[in-house]
């Protein structure tokens, strides 16, 4: 599950957008700049995910001094690809529009957003794109036919015009790309120079009628003076929230210069004595860099808004309050900043929050009880933190997790090891960068190194991972040497099972992916008897074709072991049916075995197909499959858009071995430990619970047969050891999870927002003997990594249920390991 700090989308767009921009432009639509009215605001996100507004619109203007008329004309939508089949939408205007006034177009609704538009003078059904398109003001209601800027520039119908993002048609440059939360507008002063680039900036959306009416039909009351603290409030919410304020004074702390989600943090120099109200405030710029600087005292005015990253109405997350639509004049300059909140290991609470079954938000925040309401309550305000450990990996969006509170919960290998529902680690936040890159490139970190010295910045709320420092100042890297974990080779009469998620492997990945897993089977794992394997996905990837097979996949992957200096593995595995079986899309991810046949044989029993469930039958006081390899009970709807068990019956040394590998249902749906929910529904646990009872049952059925049955079940559980779902399956005893075998600061094989935890499982019957259990941690620390998942692998002797075959089989081990060979 990523992730800019509004939306990564959006960001990708602007970037892309930017790219288009530094390329050659392309010829100019050059309508003549007209002398009334204008077209001065667009928005296309009505409706999308993050938005407020339910409703695109168009709204404009007139800059002349006498009323101009629109009796006859449109306003017309071209997306911003212009392909040769792309046609121009119409919506007919009517009426006038004032001198210095506003005229508003409401276009499409979308299924999200709150806040309606007010009255419209025109109401049309285009859904534009939220990020890039052309808007034409025409005389006439025909629709246009020009496809290139050019073409459009010859058409004397065209009034004015305005291309945005990525859009062919435009004047001069286009527009900024705007997003889901931010429409591009003319200035004040409602200049045509020709030049979309130069008379468009990106902001906050404001609708305006010809009544001047704003959004939600507000005349506009005069702003409310306000300090910081008044807008913050004692709760989430600000109790300003979508009004307009004045004379907001604070010394300006930080600034953000790229990505969408521009703008300025302040501070208040002179707080309140209320620890629940912050004194930080963002002020959002949209895409437009703020004309500020760090020590600048500023007196701002603008509307306090609550911003989700999707739909508020239904959002799982907290919101930011920030000032939007925000005017500010510069009382001087080189101010000394506020001194920040220094994270000591006892600063941050260590319960994580209040727990009223609900929304937390209308709550007085407590912030010297709860870790949660302590962020909030110093939301947007500078913090520090000195030598910070690392506990979460560098990803790809330039981000790193860190821990306040360095004894809690730590790993043996420098983590934070998450133990339990109520056991959050409520020291750890993400940590992001301010300084542009080519300044100074984000560190790649593992866990267990160190930011030595001060880092520092504002705290913000991100619905991808929680509360966030954005780092003006960022400490030096300190490498503490982390290395990937070797466990040893099975003895003679071992059996070792390991199981693995290789994270969507696909033909197309490239051979440093196979080699690195290649290398992690042979060396890492001292190749294990039997692998079980997660996440194969089919020959041709993503591709949504209809591919099921797996071949090349798993061809690829042997040969890799093989070239590692491995042995020639065989597989078995069973085609899922296409596009059933969830995952990426197209990908028809399932599991698979593994196995050296130098070392044990399987046994191939027909009839195992994508919809036919494996049965257990006794022969000669012993269990067996009735198919090998088989699914388990792939009808059952608790596998619904999910992977489906595969059992296979396995000998070793003359003693079978029944291994099931698994890949329950993703967490996905579930609310986020850090959200405006708590205690955090975890929606997806009610699939994994019939998962775990349909699994359990097909074990109860092996012991049924074979009360002395050596069954290993393995996997991505997706789920944690204290979960209902891993209950089910350890219940009486009949399976044990053996990751309860090793210390608690190693009970881990996946990080997830700097919270060290269990997802892949080994569960083991009673008749293994000699169980010996290793995580081996070489991907989730890492920035660099094969898979986001560790391997697990576990070494045992089959038992036989016979006291006296199974003790000279424990002597004979015992010779082994005393004079070897």
């Amino acid at each position: 599950m990523t992730k800019t700090h509004r939306s990564k989308a959006a960001f990708t767009v602007a970037v892309a957008s930017g790219l288009v921009l530094g390329g050659v432009a392309a010829p100019a639509a050059l309508a003549t700049p007209s002398a009334d009215a204008v077209i001065a605001e667009v928005y296309g996100g009505g409706g999308n995910s993050g938005a407020t507004l339910v409703s695109d619109f168009v709204e404009l203007a007139n800059r002349g001094a006498a009323a101009a008329s629109l009796a006859g004309f449109s306003v017309q939508y071209l997306p911003g690809s212009a392909s040769p089949s792309s046609t121009w939408q119409v919506t007919p205007l009517a009426g006038s529009v004032a001198p210095g006034g506003r005229y508003l177009v409401a276009e499409s609704k979308g299924s999200g957003g709150t806040v309606a538009l007010p009255t419209p003078d025109a109401t049309g059904t285009i859904a534009m794109s939220a990020t890039a398109g052309t808007i034409a003001l025409v005389s006439g209601t025909t629709a246009l036919t020009c496809k290139t800027a050019a073409d459009c520039a010859a058409d004397a119908r065209i009034k004015d015009l305005v291309g945005f993002g990525a859009a062919t048609v435009r004047e001069g440059n286009p527009a900024p790309a705007p997003s889901n939360t931010t429409s591009v507008a003319r200035g004040t002063a409602l200049a045509d120079t020709d030049d979309n680039a130069a008379d468009f900036t990106a902001g906050e959306p404001t609708p305006t009628n010809t009544a001047g009416e704003s959004t939600g039909g507000d005349p506009g009351p005069a702003p409310t003076p306000a300090k910081i603290h008044d807008i913050q409030g004692t709760t989430r919410i600000s109790p300003f929230k979508d009004k307009k304020v004045s004379g907001v004074t604070g010394i300006v702390t930080a600034t953000r210069t790229f990505g969408s989600s521009r703008g300025f943090w302040v501070t208040d120099p002179s707080p309140d004595a209320d620890p629940r109200t912050s004194e930080g405030l963002f002020v959002f710029t949209g895409s437009t860099s703020p004309a500020v600087a760090v020590g600048d005292a500023v007196t701002a005015t603008g509307t306090v808004r609550e911003f989700y990253p999707d739909a508020p109405a239904t959002s799982n997350y907290q919101s930011l309050t920030e000032l939007s639509s925000a005017q500010w004049t510069v009382d001087s300059h080189g101010n000394a900043l506020p001194a920040p909140t220094v994270l000591n290991p006892d600063t941050v609470p260590t319960t994580y929050a209040p727990s009223p079954g609900g929304n937390i938000e209308p709550l007085t925040l407590e912030p010297a009880k709860y870790a949660l309401d302590f962020w909030e309550a110093h939301e947007s305000e500078i913090v520090s933190i000195s030598d910070a450990r690392v506990v979460g990996p560098s990803n790809s969006f330039n981000e790193l997790y860190v821990t306040s509170k360095p004894d809690q919960h730590r790993s043996v290998r420098g983590g934070s090891v998450y133990l339990g529902y109520d056991q959050l680690n409520s020291g750890v936040m993400k940590v992001s960068s301010l300084i542009p890159f080519a300044e100074r490139p984000f560190p790649k970190l593992n866990v267990g190194d160190v930011l030595t010295g001060t880092t520092s910045g504002p705290v913000e709320y991100s619905n991808f991972g929680g509360y966030t420092l954005f780092a003006s100042v960022l400490g030096t890297e300190k490498d503490n040497g982390l290395q990937g974990e070797t466990t040893r080779k099975q003895r003679t009469g071992e059996l070792a099972v390991a199981t693995y998620n290789v994270e969507n492997l696909a033909p197309g990945d490239p051979q440093a992916k196979y080699d690195r897993l290649g290398e992690a089977i042979v060396t890492h794992l001292a190749t294990p008897d039997i692998v079980n394997l997660e996440e194969i996905q089919d020959n041709t990837g993503a591709t949504d074709d209809g591919t099921v097979a797996a071949d090349q996949t798993l061809q690829k992957f042997t040969d890799a072991i093989v070239a590692k200096g491995g042995p020639r593995y065989q597989w078995r595995e069973i085609d899922p049916v296409n596009d059933q079986d969830g995952g990426q899309p197209g990908g028809n991810i399932r599991v698979a075995f593994l196995f050296n046949p130098a070392r044990v044989s399987f046994v191939d029993r027909p009839g195992g197909t994508p919809t036919t469930a494996v049965g257990v039958v006794r022969e000669h006081g012993k269990a067996h499959l009735t198919a090998s390899p088989g699914r388990v009970d792939p009808a059952n709807e608790a596998w619904t858009t999910s992977r489906k068990p595969l059992a296979g019956e396995f000998v070793f040394k003359g003693r079978t071995v029944f291994v099931i590998a698994n890949h329950f249902n993703s967490k996905g749906g579930d609310q986020p430990t850090h959200g405006r929910f708590q205690p955090p529904a975890r929606s997806s646990e009610v699939q994994r619970a019939k998962q775990a009872t349909v699994l359990r049952g097909f074990v109860d059925s092996l012991l049924a047969a074979d009360r002395n049955a050596n069954i290993v079940v393995a996997g991505d559980l997706n789920d944690y050891p204290f979960s209902p779902a891993v209950q089910t399956l350890t219940a009486g005893g009949a399976l044990k999870d053996l990751i309860a075998s090793v210390p608690e600061a190693e009970r881990y094989s996946y990080v997830f927002e700097g919270q060290s935890q269990v997802l892949d499982h080994i569960l083991a019957s009673r008749a293994p003997r000699g169980v010996d259990y290793d995580v081996v941690h070489i991907n989730a620390e890492f920035a660099d990594q094969a898979s986001d998942h560790d391997p697990q692998v576990v070494r045992f002797r089959p038992g036989a249920g016979n006291p006296i075959e199974d003790g000279l089989y424990d002597f004979l081990d015992w010779l082994e390991q005393v004079f070897g060979k």
